[in-house]
């Protein structure tokens, strides 16, 4: 599977570029707003109080966690966990990451059809990948249709939470810059420009993995018809 020439250009190719492409502009754009100090001058944890205090949102801990673009938040500890660079610097980049962050926990609290769907894929998620590429590659060796086909529809799960994700990131990103304007964050055109372009930006990420998936799974149905 790996030298054929319509895995070569039709998937790896074209997702290596997207991926490099997506990951080149989110640094960059991260970059350039965290060189911009936000307007109430505040870090990462003090603008995650600031949404708790101003806003509906229960108030759950925040942690540092390290590195840089780490930052989640963690529904089973019900935590969120913010990078180095957002739990130090005062910059709009921070704000936005943070705000995002925050859009998860409210998805959490006010129980979002969005994440529910998804969460519920998640014990599925866990195990269908490695399921699937032993499926396929067992079908492919002992030239098994049948297990090819079944490994095909165990991928299609890793799809399925692809596709959920998309909208549950940019859902994410729409309360986190809602939060801001109910909190009185974004009080300058840098803030609000800067906020959309991060969240923008970060919304990429999601996107190109869900063409990646995609492509990747085409490509397991046309092999799967031509080895039939």
């Amino acid at each position: 599977m790996f030298f054929d020439m319509n895995y070569l250009w039709f998937v790896l190719i074209p997702t290596m570029l997207l991926s490099f492409g997506v990951q080149m502009y989110l640094r960059s754009t991260f970059a350039k707003w965290s060189g911009v100090r936000n307007s109430a001058n505040l870090v990462g944890p003090q603008v995650a109080q600031a949404l708790f205090s101003r806003t509906s949102l229960d108030d759950i801990p925040v942690q540092r966690v390290p590195g840089a673009l780490t930052d989640h938040f963690d529904p089973t500890t019900n935590v969120v966990r913010l990078s180095d660079p957002v739990s130090s610097q005062a910059s709009v980049a921070a704000m936005a990451v943070t705000a995002h962050e925050l859009g998860h926990v409210q998805q959490y609290q006010s129980r979002s059809p969005l994440i529910a769907m998804r969460s519920f894929l998640i014990p599925a998620m866990r195990l269908s990948p490695t399921v699937s590429y032993f499926l396929i590659m067992v079908g492919l060796f002992m030239q098994l249709t049948g297990l090819l086909w079944a490994g095909i529809l165990f991928f299609g799960v890793s799809v399925i939470f692809s596709l959920l994700t998309v909208p549950v990131e940019i859902d994410a990103s729409r309360r986190g810059l809602i939060l801001l304007r109910e909190a009185n964050l974004l009080q300058t055109q840098d803030d609000e420009r800067g906020a959309k372009a991060v969240l923008t930006a970060a919304a990429l990420t999601y996107i190109a993995a869900l063409v990646t998936s995609v492509l990747t799974l085409l490509y397991y149905v046309n092999l799967a018809q031509r080895r039939g």
